[in-house]
């Protein structure tokens, strides 16, 4: 586990050093790396290997957060995609990055990518899989915003950050009410013991009014990363990105977080109230994105359409969990899991091939490519028909499971449930039209403009034929089952690692997975068919309803685009954010940020309840009295202070006090440190002072009033801080440990490992217990000195000049 998730990210640190030495080559080393992880989970797969591996990483009594990782089916199943589909996007990366800039950061950050992906998969703990899942959102950040000298790609960075990392806030939340019932961060959806524990921890948040709380934020951070409506419009402006990049993140990674999320916690969350959020949300989703894919008029666009759309096929299966339907939604979330995975990639590369050789990925542009592009039109086909839902390939079946488990869970629950396979069939309409457009491109007329186009390398053609390939046979699999014939390795590792997530998702049914072309008429191929004749009826309007699409778009109160684009303006542009907060002064900065901690830190205290300890009787010795007072005294004297110059002197007369405090309490180091930082600063700030006025001049009192009150607020707050931190005692003492192995032992022997050997606890704590922290001080002074002398040696370069 360790090499799998973390080769990766050690492979992205030496990508500098790698690409001086390989250049452009360095995509198929990227490509070796990932194949690594892909051979090491398929190790996992094929010797059935299970459980839970755990290293300690924070140990606080009801806190304990461990690195922990957990291999069941579902993990299997992402951790396949995110290597497997790593290996063929890089290898692809080596022929479409051939003259893009920034190849050496993409690749970097294309593997962190993946790296962060496979944590998502593999964690077992709340606390990892959000560290790995905010990993997600920064490395997809960089990756869609590579052309930083792009205005667009810049946009399409930040809307893709704002909206990922906003609900990934939100997802915390709710990962902080499931610890705080459960008593343990472990993400107990990954073990039989723990998971044998869900009802009473839904029983126990039900009571505490925290359980659809805790589902809805839950939810939002999946909706968020999954781009279900109405967050899914940060999906489409990531076409900014490269195209591998396009494809990797539409396939296998990022965008399938969020449905692993639902995935992962639904033998955990299952209820009611978990089918109806999900069920809604999933098929509002695959509706809305597909008729936007219809509108589209870029073929990235379609496609970035197509995958909210499809990911909303996968929520809404996961969301079924009622009665007999529940083992049809395990199975539609998990096989199209894989489904989506192979065919959108491959239809990614495709696009990236036409946009790469063509030189325009705008589909009425297009035509005619098969006769220059025989090779990606074998490959459109397959994903075309498989992201269609045509039988037999592969998509077909997956969206059988779908309809199977709505007209189930309908006829279980009758009433407007039986809205649901309605809208899954109307959905599919139009799935089925948009991907009969992308094919088309391949078909009919050539245009005269679009001009010769070339033949890509085969570095950019084997990945995407590899990936048909297994789509293909996905499919294939399915007529064989029919006939009862098995037609090796991939037909069985299907069933496996969909049936091992089916199991783990609706218990032992999933043991008994398979898939096969249907032979009798039943509800769901009825449906099908109706899917298929309808858009076989509508697609020759498909014009006709692009049009509509558009101009239903074009309608300001219509689109999510118009409110995302007024909130992030209206915060950009805010004249009451510009004249209070953002003045150009680093005072006001510093106002806000210490008021805005202050703040937040009190209304913990106040929230938490947390109680002030009780004062006993202080008896201090009359030095220490004296001493404090003159430093209070010297405290009040700054703020009364006429000029520059004397209030710093005024404030170091308090800061000698505090030295003269320390020697009074027995801690003469501390003394020492206090009095050589207290001269120092007081020289800096003399020679500072000298370039400055004066005076401080004439302050407003409303000015003075406010400083006063945010005075007060952070003392208050740092007080009472103090108060309460140090009021705790706990039964073992960290300074009893310095004090047993800071001296010399009564026996030698290993004591030069176990113990300090010296006379002075101060030292010994800072030159042994904290050498690490002490050689990282004394690095920075020597970068700090070295910087001096730097600019000393510049300043004088440039009197000369």
């Amino acid at each position: 586990m360790a090499v799998i998730v973390g080769l990766p990210f050690l492979a992205a640190a030496l990508t500098p050093l790698v690409y001086r030495l390989l250049g452009e080559r360095t995509a198929y080393a990227s490509a070796a790396v990932a194949a690594v992880s892909f051979g090491l989970v398929g190790w996992f797969a094929t010797t059935g290997a299970r459980g839970l591996v755990s290293w300690t990483w924070i140990d606080a009594p009801g806190f304990e957060v461990a690195l922990s990782f957990y291999v069941d089916g579902l993990s299997l199943l992402i951790g396949f995609l995110a290597s497997g589909i790593g290996v063929l996007i890089l290898t692809y990366s080596g022929g479409y990055m051939h003259e893009e800039p920034g190849k050496m950061k993409f690749y970097a950050t294309l593997l962190a990518f993946m790296g962060s992906m496979l944590g998502v998969a593999f964690a077992a703990d709340l606390v990892v899989l959000f560290v790995f899942w905010e990993l997600t959102s920064i490395s997809s950040f960089i990756l869609i915003g590579h052309y930083t000298g792009e205005s667009s790609s810049r946009y399409a960075a930040r809307k893709s950050m704002l909206i990922t990392v906003a609900g990934g806030l939100f997802m915390l939340l709710g990962f902080l009410f499931l610890a705080g019932e459960g008593g343990t961060f472990q993400l107990l959806g990954t073990d039989r013991a723990l998971l044998a524990q869900a009802e009473s921890l839904r029983e126990g948040l039900r009571a505490d009014g925290l359980f659809v709380p805790a589902l809805v934020l839950i939810g939002i951070g999946a909706a968020a990363k999954s781009a279900q409506v109405p967050l899914h419009i940060w999906l489409p402006n990531a076409m900014e990105a490269p195209t591998p990049v396009s494809a990797f993140l539409h396939s296998a990674t990022m965008v399938k977080a969020g449905v692993y999320l639902v995935g992962r916690f639904r033998p955990l969350l299952a209820s009611e109230e978990w089918q109806l959020l999900f069920v809604a949300m999933g098929l509002v989703t695959m509706t809305v994105a597909a008729i936007l894919a219809v509108g589209a008029s870029d073929i990235k666009e379609l496609l970035a359409y197509s995958t909210a759309s499809h990911l909303g096929l996968i929520i809404a299966g996961f969301g079924v969990v009622g009665g007999g339907a529940s083992a049809y939604g395990a199975e539609t979330g998990s096989f199209h899991v894989l489904n989506h995975a192979a065919f959108k990639a491959a239809l990614f590369l495709v696009a990236g091939i036409i946009a790469h050789e063509a030189g325009s990925r705008l589909i009425d542009d297009l035509g005619g490519l098969w006769r220059d592009l025989p090779i990606a039109a074998g490959v459109t086909v397959i994903a075309a028909l498989g992201m269609a839902g045509v039988p037999p390939f592969n998509g077909f079946y997956s969206k059988e499971f779908l309809f199977e488990a709505t007209y189930e869970l309908a006829h279980a629950s009758g009433g407007l449930w039986w809205i649901l396979p309605a809208v899954a069939v109307f959905g599919s309409v139009f799935t089925f039209l948009y991907s009969i457009r992308f094919l088309m491109l391949f078909f009919g007329e050539k245009p005269d403009a679009l001009g010769h186009i070339h033949t890509p390398p085969w570095s950019m053609r084997l990945p995407a034929v590899a990936l048909a390939v297994v789509a293909g046979l996905i499919g294939l699999g399915g007529i064989t089952a029919t006939a009862g014939v098995h037609i090796g390795p991939l037909e069985e590792f299907v069933r496996q690692v969909v049936g091992a997530t089916a199991i783990d998702q609706s218990g032992e049914h999933g043991a008994h997975f398979s898939y096969y072309l249907p032979t009798e008429p039943t509800v769901p191929v009825l449906m099908s068919a109706t899917t298929i004749g309808l858009g076989v009826v509508a697609y020759p309007f498909y014009d006709q309803l692009r049009d509509v699409v558009r101009r239903l778009r074009s309608v300001s109160l219509l689109s999510a685009n118009w409110y995302y684009d007024s909130v992030v303006e209206g915060l950009d542009r805010s004249r009451a954010v510009e004249s209070t907060i953002q003045t150009g002064l680093l005072r006001t900065y510093a106002l806000v940020l210490l008021l805005a901690v202050s703040v937040m830190t009190l209304l913990a205290y106040a929230t938490a309840a947390v109680g002030l300890p009780a004062f006993g009787s202080v008896a201090s010795p009359i030095p220490m009295v004296i001493v404090l007072g003159v430093a209070v005294v010297a405290a009040f004297a700054v703020t009364r202070a006429p000029s520059h110059i004397a209030g710093v002197l005024t404030l170091s007369i308090l800061g000698f006090m505090v030295a003269i405090f320390y020697i009074l309490g027995d801690a003469p180091d501390l003394a020492l440190t206090q009095l050589l930082i207290e001269t120092l600063v007081l020289v800096l700030f003399l020679l500072v002072l000298d370039k400055l006025p004066p005076f401080y001049g004439e302050a407003r009192r409303w000015v003075l009033a406010r400083d006063a009150a945010a005075s007060a607020v952070v003392g208050i707050t740092v007080f009472l801080t103090v108060l309460v931190t140090t009021a705790a005692s706990p039964a073992s003492r960290i300074s009893n440990f310095f004090l047993e192995r800071g001296g010399v032992p009564a026996e030698h022997g290993t004591w030069i490992l176990e113990y300090g050997g010296g006379a002075n606890i101060v030292n010994v704590i800072l030159v042994d217990f904290r050498a690490f922290d002490t050689l990282g001080e004394i690095s920075v002074i020597a970068m700090a000195a070295l910087s001096v002398i730097t600019l000393v040696a510049m300043r004088e370069r440039g009197d000369r000049q």
